[in-house]
């Protein structure tokens, strides 16, 4: 379903999108670089609007989230299209192409939320949720008018301008961003995009929700010690508490580099654990991810797989009283 596009700018005989960074400008029945804003009949449209490709119940550490609503579940969907071009993407069949869709009304959503069991709220996942925007948006602040206790999510890849991200942010509770790695050089050759503008989008986004950081440790592209001692240290200099996610790359898509060595992800997360106080791994079976107090080392959540055991009350530690960066 078509929807006006929310953020552009009309030009003389074009349309300057400004969603995001790109700013891309749209002639008549041609696209963006997300391939779902286009001009019809002189009119900025986005074409997504409402059409879900994906729909599913996950655990909130699935997205990943480890220090928001632990043990709990979340409705998570997503629709097509992204503005970024990962050579690595799991999920390019939606992200990149034009997959069958079903039209959720705003309405229906609302309905399904509070009759799944254990489910805390809404995420929108899966393809770039910011590409989604129109349907997003209005999405989540009417879900929010009709129940300020339902929790919204967004797993990004934070390529999204101030003014769209600052109108936004009001109605969610936590968000995933995915920093990609920490070099222009590396965010231009394999995703098509740039790097200050998801450092800025982590800035804002701390100051007005619960946060978490993902990075994809790629093979002999961005896995030096030297570039995850980078990442951490920028995470630090923004919120010491704020969860790292280090995930572990398999050829996928365009990307045919080798597998990145777990002993590669272990250094990478021993290296990140100097400026933060909590990373954790993830696309590695087996490998121990429970939480532990910052000041005392206490166990604070225990993880096997996605079930957790949650040792925690008033965010703060049961054994030493230590304030604790998760949301219960």
């Amino acid at each position: 379903m078509d929807s006006k596009i929310l953020f552009y700018e009309r030009l003389e005989d074009t349309v300057r999108c400004r969603v995001c960074p790109h700013n891309c400008l749209i002639d008549e029945g041609k696209y963006g670089i997300c391939r779902v804003r286009t001009v019809k009949n002189g009119e900025p449209v986005a074409i997504n609007y409402g059409e879900v490709t994906s729909l599913a119940v996950d655990p909130l550490e699935k997205k990943p989230l480890y220090h928001f609503k632990p043990s709990k579940d979340i409705l998570s969907l997503g629709s097509f299209g992204c503005n970024m071009t990962c050579s690595f993407c799991q999920n390019y069949e939606i992200s990149q192409g034009r997959p069958t869709t079903q039209f959720t009304s705003i309405e229906e959503l609302t309905n399904i939320i509070p009759n799944i069991e254990n489910n805390v709220g809404i995420a929108f996942t899966y393809n770039e949720p910011m590409m989604w925007y129109e349907y997003m948006y209005e999405a989540a602040k009417k879900i929010k008018e009709h129940n300020k206790d339902t929790s919204i999510v967004v797993v990004t890849n934070g390529y999204i301008n101030e003014e769209p991200l600052m109108k936004l942010l009001p109605y969610v509770d936590a968000m995933n961003i995915d920093l990609k790695g920490y070099t222009n050089k590396y965010y231009k050759k394999v995703c098509g995009a740039k790097l200050e503008p998801v450092l800025e989008t982590i800035k804002r986004c701390n100051d007005h929700c619960h946060v978490e950081i993902t990075t994809l440790l790629v093979s002999d592209e961005n896995d030096s010690l030297e570039e995850v001692h980078e990442i951490a240290q920028f995470i630090a200099s923004v919120n010491k508490d704020m969860p790292l996610h280090l995930s572990r790359y398999f050829p996928r898509y365009m990307m045919k580099n080798e597998e990145t060595k777990v002993e590669k992800m272990l250094l990478a997360k021993e290296a990140a654990k100097k400026y933060l106080n909590y990373v954790y791994i993830g696309n590695v079976g087996g490998i121990e991810n429970n939480t532990y107090c910052p000041n005392c080392n206490a166990t604070l959540i225990k993880r096997t797989g996605y079930n957790t055991e949650v040792n925690i009350k008033d965010n703060r530690c049961y054994s030493c009283g230590e304030k604790i960066n998760i949301i219960i």
